[in-house]
């Protein structure tokens, strides 16, 4: 693992966490050889050796925490080293670090602390208690990913650590065999599924450099082992260079790589974040739009009672020059009402709150009733308005009666809003297991690009904005919702601008047979 972690030297994590698993490497070279000496002279030699590793052990562990943490405090950390690096030259160089061994357990030389190793054994326990309460204060604030990396990173190293530091208490004579090394062992196994699992550290920069650094030292091996200045050399040293630049660029690549994914996911998080709150300004404009809504309803309909009452010379007659001011004043609160009920219709289906009543009702009833109720629109804009029922059958549908007479409502509304001449005609046609409703009339028309925003929320056609430009385009959006929920559907044809247009309702029908025999064996 430290070969890997010091492969990718441009990233100070990795660099620091390869370094630390070299200084636990010479802890562990050196404690195997201070187990098999046989002698306390021996025995001292190794734990000389042994300590130029351990010397810096709880320092490279206490840097890698802060640099894990995203802290900084390079003045602390340099401190450390330096006092780390004065423990080193006094262990190497002098006898006041370690100059004695003891035998304990007639088996093993431990060796004999001294009052700068006593100094030494302090500082350890100090920096790793202290690395380890910054770690589980980070745990309690994080969440997700970030809490899982941690809580794995804190539970590995306080194994390992506290497994570890069992080999103190022989060089002070206190006899307890330290068999707690072994969970040393644990600690690996725990970071290697920290990594696998948790994305710890990259695994796919762990094994692009493990591959890199494998080939780096098998060749090296083989420069090396060859005889000096043949053929056999110089392709293995030709062979290296071109490794190491091919490793270099892989290096890169992989590393450029999850860079960007790491963005990428950033991005993503940031995306959906975002739409969070996208989501709540919905629901809280849906709330607004209800709440106005349900506010102006009330006085514009005693507007419009009141007016109406006027026109109609309930409280007396009115004089004429008033009329025309007053039938404004009706037909403006009259939109209004529309568009108000338009708001409230979009409100519920944003909210979800569009309820239905299904049962079984007769179609062709509701379109030749709302079909009468405008014919006194039609006498007022002087446009025709026919009725064609082909067959004269009956369509007995599945559906909301009420839902369903406002679809047909607002396609002969728009048909005599963007209607100047007539006729307006409304088909009801049968189908195998459906019936066709079809309100065709001879308006502005509309060209063709422009049909497949006609559905859509807010969605006009640019010759509807022109000529009604207080309107808000929620209509056909509400009227494809109900379209919808009873598995139907709607479209719209027309052969371009001043070619009038035709709206197209599909359902689908249920056939009472006997119904039918009864009115075909009448007819006989």
């Amino acid at each position: 693992m430290a070969i890997i972690m010091l492969a990718r030297a441009t990233a100070r994590l990795h660099l620091i966490w390869g370094i630390f698993c070299i200084t636990v490497m010479l802890w562990g070279l050196g404690a195997y050889q201070i187990g098999i000496s046989k002698d306390p002279a021996r025995a001292l030699f190794w734990w000389k050796f042994a300590y130029i590793g351990v010397i810096f052990i709880p320092i490279m562990f206490t840097h890698f925490v802060y640099i894990f943490l995203q802290k900084e405090n390079k003045f602390f950390i340099l401190f450390f080293y330096v006092l780390g690096g004065v423990y080193l030259i006094a262990n190497l160089f002098t006898d006041s670090f370690i100059n004695a061994t003891h035998l304990m357990f007639n088996q093993i030389y431990f060796l004999t602390p001294t009052p700068l190793y006593n100094s030494y054994f302090a500082l350890f326990i100090i920096l790793v208690i202290y690395s380890h309460t910054l770690l589980f204060k980070e745990y309690k604030r994080a969440v997700g990913l970030r809490k899982q990396q941690i809580q794995y990173f804190f539970i590995g190293s306080f194994l390992g650590f506290f497994g570890g530091s069992f080999s103190f208490l022989p060089e002070y004579h206190i006899n307890i065999y330290p068999f707690m090394n072994l969970t040393v062992s644990f600690y690996p196994i725990i970071m290697g599924f920290a990594i696998l699992r948790y994305r710890l550290m990259n695994i796919n920069v762990i094994m692009a450099q493990l591959l890199v650094a494998s080939l780096w030292v098998f060749i090296s091996v083989r420069t090396l082992i060859s005889e000096f200045g043949s053929h056999e050399q110089l392709l293995n040293i030709a062979l290296l260079l071109i490794t190491i630049i091919v490793g270099i660029l892989l290096n890169n690549s992989v590393i450029k790589e999850i860079k960007s994914r790491e963005e990428i996911e950033k991005l993503a998080k940031d995306l959906e974040a975002a739409n969070e709150k996208l989501r709540k300004f919905d629901e809280a404009k849906s709330e607004f739009i209800s709440l106005a809504g349900h506010q102006l309803r009330t006085p514009l309909t005693v507007i419009k009672g009141y007016t109406s009452m006027l026109m109609e010379g309930t409280f007396g007659e009115i004089d004429k020059k008033a009329l025309a001011p007053m039938e404004k004043v009706f037909a403006a609160a009259n939109n209004l009402t529309k568009l108000v009920s338009e708001l409230l219709d979009l409100s519920r289906i944003e909210s979800g709150r569009l309820k239905y009543e299904f049962k079984m009702i007769y179609f062709d009833n509701i379109v030749e009733e709302v079909v009468k109720e405008f014919k006194q629109v039609s006498e007022e804009k002087r446009i025709a308005v026919e009725f064609v029922n082909k067959n004269n059958r009956t369509f007995k549908i599945y559906g909301d009666a009420d839902k369903l007479r406002e679809v047909v409502m607002n396609l002969l509304d728009n048909a005599f809003k963007y209607s100047e001449i007539g006729p307006i005609v409304v088909t009801l046609t049968p189908k195998a297991k459906s019936m066709l409703l079809s309100v065709a009339d001879r308006g502005f028309g509309m060209p063709r690009d422009e049909m497949p925003r006609l559905f859509q929320k807010f969605g006009r056609t640019e010759i509807a904005k022109k000529e009604r430009p207080e309107g808000m385009g929620i209509g056909l959006y509400f009227v494809k919702k109900i379209i919808d929920d009873h598995k139907g559907r709607i479209w719209a044809e027309s052969q371009g601008l001043g070619k009038g247009s035709i709206f197209f309702v599909e359902l689908p029908v249920k056939y009472d047979f006997q119904e039918e025999n009864e009115r075909f064996l009448s007819a006989l």
